[in-house]
């Protein structure tokens, strides 16, 4: 079978930054609410996860959004200044590039469904040079609204985006959270990304179609070889 449209997700994804969210993470949950993540904690409530979420976990009670918009914006400001440190390691994934270039030129409907808020969205535009191959007002990122991952939302919204049934979409994740939403969301092929330094255990998951180690080796031209 082949498929019409592809999804990615972003952290984990196209920008491999999982050390580095589990050091902010880790540096504003002691902080702030005086917690020690453990590496599970990590897995299940921070990775694919939205900041509301997290927040509500740290403190151990429901937030309202104002204390979600303050605690986020301390949390996130720590995390883009760690990402800024990493100067020439600050860039796309391997593979992502030629990838994306690729499904650019052949006009594969494409977006990106992230948990990430939109401050942190409008800093990987400008940094990664993101409008080079997508759209940024067809990028779906937490709105502080819709249900997060694992919920399916972010996927249905995407795939409607983007024009597709979800059977028709690829979507192509690197935490267990997202993959309950893309296969929640009736998505036809998940491939699932596990590089060293990553948090996916793979046994975990139902619903994976393919494993790879990086984004050279997805083999787009195959999946999507009607549209060409």
């Amino acid at each position: 079978m082949t498929y019409q449209g592809i999804i990615f997700d972003f952290n984990g994804v196209l920008w491999w930054d999982s050390q580095l969210q589990e050091q902010a993470w880790r540096e504003f949950a002691w902080g702030q609410f005086g917690v020690s993540l453990t590496n599970e904690m990590m897995k299940i409530e921070i990775h694919g996860r939205n900041n509301r979420h997290t927040l509500e976990f740290l403190a151990g009670t429901p937030l309202d959004d104002q204390q979600v918009e303050q605690l986020s914006g301390q949390k996130e400001a720590l995390y883009r200044e760690l990402c800024l440190t990493q100067e020439e390691g600050f860039k796309l994934s391997p593979g992502a590039a030629d990838l994306l270039d690729g499904i650019t030129e052949k006009g594969l409907p494409r977006t990106i469904a992230t948990a990430s808020g939109i401050e942190n969205m409008l800093f990987f535009i400008e940094h990664l040079q993101l409008e080079r191959w997508f759209d940024p007002e067809m990028i779906i990122y937490d709105d502080g609204v819709s249900p997060g991952k694992p919920a399916p939302d972010i996927y249905l919204q995407a795939a409607n985006l983007i024009g597709m049934p979800t059977r028709d979409c690829v979507v192509i994740e690197d935490s267990v959270s997202g993959i309950q939403s893309a296969w929640s969301a009736g998505i036809g092929y998940i491939i699932a990304i596990v590089y060293e330094g990553s948090n996916l255990d793979i046994s975990r998951i139902n619903g994976i179609d393919q494993v790879v180690e990086n984004l050279a080796q997805i083999p787009w031209k195959d999946l999507f070889r009607t549209r060409f």
